[in-house]
């Protein structure tokens, strides 16, 4: 069975797996592999709105050259990404993806990500680290924690 399907039918499938500690250890790390997936093909899409789906109104974002920020302030932080930086797009970095399960909560997502734009007509890539706290609630999967580092 390929990543893809297998990511698909968990996903279809998420409602009857109810909390978090019913699945695999296996399961769990494709399933947030391909939610992470999504919610950056939303960011290379630059669709800001569609971005935003995957956080909860409650977000707290810790940058550590940004501070911490909120839900309306990454949204505006993300806007002006866009806007600035009209190629900008975000890669996980192979092998890097680590998942670990919170019991009765969601998970924990870590790894590394590359971000390149064009600056001054040459590519400009950078790679950093990040956490996502993912939180399954009514049957849905949101990053209500997300740290940013190594900027």
């Amino acid at each position: 069975m390929s990543a893809r399907l297998l990511v698909s039918l968990l996903l279809a499938a998420l409602p009857s797996i109810g909390m978090t500690q019913d699945v695999e250890a296996d399961q769990l790390r494709d399933l947030v592999a391909g939610l992470d997936q999504k919610m950056f093909e939303a960011y290379n899409a630059h669709d800001v709105e569609g971005l935003m789906s995957w956080f909860t109104p409650d977000l707290e974002f810790y940058h550590d050259t940004g501070g911490l920020l909120g839900f309306q302030d990454v949204k505006a932080g993300f806007t002006s990404v866009f806007a600035n930086n009209k190629d900008i797009r975000r890669e996980l970095v192979p092998g890097s993806l680590e998942v670990y399960p919170i019991k009765g909560y969601g998970a924990i997502e870590v790894g590394a990500h590359r971000f390149c734009h064009t600056e001054n007509g040459k590519p400009d890539c950078g790679t950093f680290r990040f956490v996502q706290v993912w939180r399954l609630q009514d049957g849905e999967w949101k990053v209500a924690r997300d740290v940013s580092y190594g900027h």
